[in-house]
């Protein structure tokens, strides 16, 4: 699914919990130590071709260390209403929708 946004993160290694794997992917992908807040929602989706995600979304709203870009072709920071605007992943766009309405955080 290239040329489409999404949000940073992973999947769960063994022995981790969502909180703390968020918290590795977010290391490993921008270098940053992230304090990783409440779940704000869980997505369950199948896609056509046969793929099924679950999702789960939590709040950062603090971290130590400067962003940098380690996997993604563009990083960018943007206001919640206009999230919209982005070509984002197709399980992810109900998130969006919400959090633009301002409906999540």
């Amino acid at each position: 699914m290239a040329l489409q946004w999404e949000f940073p993160g992973g999947k769960i290694e063994a022995g981790e919990s969502p909180e703390q794997a968020l918290a590795r992917e977010l290391d490993e992908e921008l270098g940053i130590k992230a304090v990783i807040g409440p779940r704000i929602t869980r997505i369950r989706h199948n896609y056509r071709h046969g793929g099924a995600v679950d999702l789960q979304f939590f709040a950062v709203r603090e971290f130590s260390g400067e962003i940098e870009n380690r996997i993604f072709q563009q990083v960018r920071w943007t206001r919640l209403e206009d999230l919209t605007k982005y070509e984002f992943l197709i399980a992810d766009r109900g998130l969006i929708r919400d959090l633009a309405a301002g409906k999540l955080l």
